[in-house]
């Protein structure tokens, strides 16, 4: 597989990374645990921010995170050796061609990874041929055409769309959210529930607002800087006030923030 990582695997893109797991574990993990024992594969682990929770809220299931990025593995395992997690094993491999055999694993769990990926419908069938017959699969995405702010500018939105544009351009899809049922569907899983899992945030909770726009959001946006400058999506001083009109929604008394992400649980027949 290709990698083409809009985000880029700058230092600040592992620590938004690292930040945003645990500013959105109960939305997001909250109803995922597994049973004692359980063979769990986590597709796509990156630098490990999700796999530092998964382990962590099943302490007694053995999960094997993979990554097809050397060195975002080699992060992945710092971070579970010093949370002290030692139901992990980590192993380089690509998720569009996994070394392993049919039915090998009890469930699997991706989170924001097939947003990522030229043929998702692909790569969830061949996640669905290492789980077993009435194994679950858990895919996590966020959907970037969900998002709403306050106070909303004509440049902030030009920063905003730049992203999805860029991710786009690179072949992917940054509205993947609301496709998640027909995605596991195509790819053959029995669809047991699909929900969004929505922040708003305003000055009434000011660290999570915080969170999501300056630790989470702005973070993420500012990676696609270079690429659309380059390709002229975008002029470099309505980036910079966009940006800066952006970070706006992350200050009270007056901004707000509003964000969607999809979890969607199938299981094999």
């Amino acid at each position: 597989m290709k990698n083409n990582y809009v985000h880029g695997y700058s230092a600040r893109e592992t620590l938004r990374l690292q930040e945003q797991s645990g500013i959105l574990e109960e939305l997001l993990h909250s109803g995922t645990e597994y049973p004692p024992g359980s063979k769990v594969l986590e597709g796509g682990c990156g630098v490990g921010g999700q796999t530092v929770v998964l382990a962590r809220r099943s302490p007694q299931a053995v999960f094997t995170s993979v990554d097809i990025s050397s060195a975002s593995l080699a992060e992945a395992k710092k971070v579970a050796t010093e949370k002290g997690l030692s139901n992990v094993r980590f192993q380089e491999a690509d998720i569009m061609d996994l070394p392993f055999g049919e039915g090998s694993f009890d469930h699997v769990f991706v989170c924001f990874v097939i947003e990522h990926l030229g043929d998702p419908v692909g790569a969830l069938a061949g996640l669905k041929r290492v789980l077993r017959p009435g194994g679950s699969i858990t895919v996590i995405e966020g959907d970037h055409g969900s998002c709403f702010w306050h106070p909303e500018t004509e440049e902030s939105v030009q920063v905003w769309r730049s992203l999805i544009t860029v991710q786009a351009l690179l072949g992917h899809d940054p509205l993947i959210g609301r496709g998640l049922y027909p995605l596991l569907s195509d790819a053959g899983f029995e669809i047991k529930d699909v929900s969004p899992k929505w922040v708003y945030a305003d000055a009434q909770n000011p660290v999570l607002m915080d969170g999501m726009v300056n630790k989470i959001i702005v973070p993420m946006v500012q990676t696609a800087r270079e690429k659309a400058l380059e390709m002229g999506i975008v002029d470099k001083s309505t980036w910079e006030k966009g940006i800066a009109d952006l970070e706006r929604s992350g200050m009270p008394p007056d901004g707000t923030f509003f964000y969607t992400w999809f979890k969607a649980v199938g299981l094999k027949p």
